[in-house]
């Protein structure tokens, strides 16, 4: 069991347009010198609470908010209790957000939004699982269509369909069902805004470009395992990053593992 004064650290750069790294750490002791990033810096604490200047202003983060610290702009920040605390940070590129909502991000850097926080954790957890691009992809496209409507005082985005194109992304899917295609790539392929396409897609079939991908590669994967090619080299034939991936997917749409529907009929 993990010494919980110790300093923890976990950083590393994601296969995702957009994110430049991911930051995972536990922290007690530690404090962040005044320091400043190229990129806009995406924060939500997960246990405990910290502490920051930005702008010679005092901020807060609370267990279970959300910060946006924009590029460029010099802070510092440190736990605001002795039991130290537990974020999980984005880093994200300057085209993610316009550049003329960096002074709102000054004046209002920290969000109390279930929504937001809820987007950004299953993009971390879609993050954190090899294969899973095209997810993130997604909840990336939406987390900055939240952030846009929160900086700019917004209400909720209209809802506008556009079955042409979610019909044009189904067709460009089923290209890549084993290869697979980012979001970032099916947005220049279709020359459309990748929020755009999510949301036009999700209103069309009912669910987001990645579970469609996901579907049919299981769609495959049935298929294989029934003619008998061994459930160890169904994985990599239809798409899967590994069997685990495989598996996982599988229980889920199926309800039994690979190994048991490739048995069931036996």
């Amino acid at each position: 069991m993990s010494d919980p004064r110790i300093e923890q650290v976990r950083a590393w750069r994601p296969a995702v347009a957009g994110i430049t790294e991911v930051l995972h750490a536990r922290f007690v002791g530690h404090s962040y010198p005044m320091h400043a990033h190229d990129n806009w810096t995406l924060l939500i604490v997960d246990d405990g609470a910290v502490r920051y200047d930005l702008e010679r202003h005092r901020h807060g983060v609370p267990g279970h908010a959300v910060s946006l610290l924009p590029p460029h702009i010099p802070h510092n920040g440190q736990a605001a209790t002795a039991a130290g605390f537990r974020k999980r940070v984005l880093y994200l590129d300057r085209d993610q957000l316009p550049e003329h909502l960096i002074g709102r991000a000054v004046d209002t850097p920290t969000f109390t939004d279930a929504l937001l926080y809820d987007r950004i954790g299953r993009l971390h957890t879609a993050l954190g699982r090899p294969g899973d691009e095209l997810e993130a992809g997604g909840r990336l496209a939406l987390i900055g269509e939240r952030l846009r409507a929160l900086l700019s005082g917004r209400g909720p985005e209209p809802r506008r369909t556009d079955p042409a194109l979610a019909r044009m992304l189904r067709d460009l899917l089923e290209t890549h069902v084993v290869e697979g295609i980012s979001l970032s790539e099916a947005a220049t392929a279709l020359h459309a805004d990748p929020t755009h396409l999510v949301r036009a897609f999700g209103r069309e079939y009912g669910m987001p470009p990645h579970r469609y991908l996901v579907s049919r590669r299981v769609d495959l994967a049935r298929a294989l395992l029934l003619s008998g090619v061994p459930t160890r080299d169904v994985a990599a034939a239809t798409g899967f990053h590994d069997q685990p991936h495989l598996t996982r997917h599988f229980r889920r749409i199926v309800g039994v593992t690979p190994a048991r529907y490739a048995r069931s009929g036996g």
